[in-house]
């Protein structure tokens, strides 16, 4: 398992600093089913591109400031990020081709 998680206490090290790769981030909570059903799309993605993408995953119930920063309002939500910089997003389950798809 290739995702970290992220956290206020990180995240300006792991995402906002990263620039030398896309970070991936998956907004989720433990209640929510179709969080469930993304999360091992997520893992496979992290496994996958090890080494040329940052995947993280951002528990809503433990990290609601970063889920306030990205005006999260419903999850899954997951955000792809370049030079600290949101370059893409969606809100929903996606399967693992439109999110490889938003990783371009």
């Amino acid at each position: 398992m290739n995702e970290i998680e992220i956290t206020m206490e990180n995240f300006e090290a792991e995402v906002k600093n990263c620039r030398d790769m896309p970070v991936l981030l998956d907004f989720w909570a433990s209640w929510c089913g179709p969080c469930s059903m993304l999360s091992p799309i997520i893992s496979e993605i992290a496994d996958e591109l090890d080494g040329t993408v940052k995947v993280g995953k951002v528990n809503v119930d433990e990290q609601p400031q970063l889920a306030a920063q990205f005006n999260v309002d419903s999850i899954p939500l997951v955000v792809v990020m370049k030079n600290g910089e949101i370059v893409n997003e969606a809100v929903g389950f996606r399967p693992k081709e439109q999110i490889l798809e938003m990783l371009k």
